[in-house]
């Protein structure tokens, strides 16, 4: 008992998924369809883009920045590797590679102007989502892009060894993003950086290359992202990606990230984003209105901020 009380006063996901544990219970006991292999599943098939967008932007929020364009680098995104793929003209792996390096390249970009001109990345990114938004509508004329290369498709709705392939990306990127945010020098940088950034330049820190860096990730990852949509839903869609950075974000914080940054885990990214794709998944099963899962969505991200913060007064008392 007292190891399970350690572990959710002490860890800092323990709030999170205490939370997750309390609602799996009331939809397991509204719906004997919930907690089933089948739909667990679907679960992790329906947040595993979401999930991989989620796991880039934590490493840009703990260092103290944010990144509003990862919509629009999904969208992208989405139509290079559309535009790549389409009638075979280029084998997958290139269209794959050449997708990823225009999705570093973007985030890069982002980088670039945020360290250079000072701006705050609010604004900067708030700009380079209408600008990639557009990017997306010129390359695609406009339109939906399709007849794609089957093997693309078989990334978004195939599976190995009965595991669908977007939950195997999933896996992956979850175990990249937490070994190099917990066991490496630059996932220190990071966390120091976001903590404060002054006394991490005067110790030596390169922080405007480990900000240039963040940015990167957090590109490369709205790519993948990006790619896994467009294969599952097979075309390449230039208004994809609307809101995906405010369900991204939202994961963060709710899965314990500090907005100030200089704090979080990428397990608690993969709470959070289980979190809101356990309630969407329930909420659907139990018939409830698309327009009032709207509603009680943001309710509950208000709800789950609000008590993590008085969860970590909580843990300072104890």
């Amino acid at each position: 008992m007292k190891e399970l009380k350690a572990f959710f006063t002490k860890t800092p996901t323990g709030g999170i998924f205490l939370a997750l544990i309390l609602v799996c219970a009331l939809f397991s006991s509204m719906t004997s369809r919930f907690l089933t292999p089948t739909n667990i599943s679907v679960i992790l098939n329906q947040v595993s883009v979401n999930a991989i967008l989620a796991f880039g932007v934590t490493f840009v929020i703990i260092a103290g920045g944010i990144d509003l364009s990862l919509g629009s680098l999904v969208a992208v995104c989405g139509v290079v590797v559309a535009l790549l793929s389409q009638n075979n003209e280029y084998s997958l792996w290139l269209a794959i590679i050449g997708t990823l390096i225009a999705g570093i390249a973007l985030g890069a970009l982002n980088g670039i102007i945020v360290v250079l001109t000072k701006v705050p990345p609010f604004i900067v990114t708030l700009g380079t989502m209408t600008i990639g938004r557009g990017v997306a509508l010129i390359l695609s004329k406009g339109r939906p892009i399709s007849d794609l290369n089957e093997s693309l498709n078989f990334l978004g709705n195939g599976d190995l060894l009965g595991i669908p392939i977007p939950i195997l990306f999933l896996v992956l990127s979850y175990a990249t993003c937490h070994i190099l945010l917990t066991k490496t020098i630059f996932g220190r940088y990071v966390k120091a950086i976001g903590g404060n950034e002054m006394a991490s330049y005067v110790a030596g820190v390169r922080v405007n290359r480990i900000k240039l860096y963040v940015y990167m990730i957090s590109g490369l990852f709205a790519a993948l992202a990006g790619i896994l949509l467009t294969a599952r839903i097979n075309t390449g869609q230039p208004n994809a990606g609307l809101g995906f950075e405010l369900d991204a974000i939202a994961a963060v914080i709710i899965g314990g990230t500090s907005t100030r940054g200089g704090k979080g885990t990428i397990t608690g990214t993969l709470l959070g984003v289980l979190f809101i794709g356990v309630i969407n998944n329930g909420l659907d099963l139990i018939n409830v209105s698309a327009y009032w899962q709207q509603v009680i969505m943001g309710g509950i991200i208000i709800l789950a901020v609000v008590l993590d913060g008085l969860y970590q007064k909580l843990k300072m008392n104890i």
